[in-house]
């Protein structure tokens, strides 16, 4: 299992605190250092969706030039997403067979109660 995301991240901090506390081991991959491939983006675009994983409330959506930000579309967004990783909704939980995004403590234990 793999967790995608940034260290100083709030919402991370949060995520890895509670798979911490219960034990759950993950591998980190820290993508503003280690980027993202874009065979793993485009995997993740298809299964999940562009939208769902472009962060809307950040600092790198605002400012992203209002052009680009107003005429987004997948292959747009993937391109934005490979050149500025920290755009990426945080965290990105990678089970091996199903990816969620975002944290929420009910999220995570529905996700890990089953």
């Amino acid at each position: 299992m793999t967790l995608y995301g940034i260290p100083n991240c709030g919402t991370m901090k949060k995520a890895r605190a509670w798979l911490d506390e219960r034990g759950i081991a993950y591998d980190f991959h820290d993508y503003k250092k280690s980027g993202l491939d874009e065979a793993r983006l485009r995997a993740w675009v298809n299964e999940l969706g562009w939208e769902p994983l472009i962060n809307k409330r950040g600092q790198m959506w605002r400012k992203l030039d209002p052009a680009v930000r107003d005429n987004l579309d997948e292959e747009r967004a993937i391109q934005v997403m490979l050149e500025t990783p920290t755009i990426i909704r945080r965290p990105v939980l990678d089970r091996g067979d199903e990816r969620h995004v975002g944290f929420a403590e009910d999220q995570y234990q529905a996700i890990f109660s089953s």
